[in-house]
Formats: C-alpha cells, sequence, structure tokens
C-alpha cells in the first residue's frame, strides 16, 4: 500500500459510526452481514448506513455482494492488512518492537457466526452495545 490508498482508508475510518460498521463487519467474518441486519445491530437509519458504507466501498475497505435481494457487506480482509503493514513497516527505527504482524483473515465460511454484540470501548473499558 502507497499513501494514497492509506490516506482513502485513514479518512474513512476517520468517523464514528463508519470504524463501527467497519468493526461489526470485521467481526462478521468472511459471511458479511446484510445492510438490513447493520442498520437494526448498530440502530443507524437506512439512508445514513447507505451513506457510511458507500464510503467505506469508495476506500476499498468493504466489498458488497447481493445475494438475491439483499446486498451483504464484508471486510475487505486484504486493504485491512495492507494498512496495518504500511502503518507499521518503519516503525522503532527499523526494529521490530512487536512480533510479527500475523494477517488477519476472515474466519471460515462455515464456522463464521454473525454477532449478536458490537463491543465498544466506554472510559476505557471494552463493554457490549
Amino acid at each position: 500500500m502507497n499513501m494514497k490508498p492509506a490516506i482513502a482508508a485513514l479518512s474513512a475510518l476517520a468517523h464514528e459510526s463508519r470504524l463501527t460498521i467497519f468493526r461489526a463487519l470485521v467481526q462478521a467474518g468472511a459471511a458479511g452481514l446484510p445492510a438490513g441486519k447493520i442498520s437494526e445491530m448498530l440502530q443507524i437509519a437506512p439512508s445514513s448506513l447507505s451513506f457510511h458504507l458507500k464510503e467505506l466501498t469508495y476506500a476499498d475497505l468493504v466489498t458488497s455482494t447481493q445475494q438475491g435481494r439483499f446486498v451483504i457487506y464484508a471486510a475487505n480482509y486484504p486493504t485491512m492488512n495492507s494498512l496495518l503493514g504500511y502503518l507499521t513497516e518503519n516503525c522503532c527505527e527499523g526494529v521490530p518492537c512487536t512480533p510479527e504482524l500475523v494477517e488477519c483473515s476472515a474466519c471460515d465460511v462455515e464456522n463464521a457466526n454473525m454477532p449478536s454484540k458490537i463491543l465498544t470501548e466506554k472510559d476505557g473499558q471494552r463493554v457490549a452495545k
């Protein structure tokens, strides 16, 4: 990844709703989530959700596929991994300061569970939303 896609991805994630949506999609795994389920889970109006998903898709952080009359959205793990790699490739003056970054990938589609709760941070604690 170079600077332009990194800026696009970071800009897309620099909004509370979009970051929450992206984290929900990462948690959902390869199966992704239909737009209606995302809207319901996160209590985001469908029109607002559509706008935010468009921004995340434009930044290549989210993919969408048509399944019948539903549009299923999923996190784009290769882009996420590229962004993480870009952000950490020159850390600590070239000396690794943490163990080698393990690439994240979507969980196995057959074993993917739809999240019933989304974890958020509140006062420094991870809590179910």
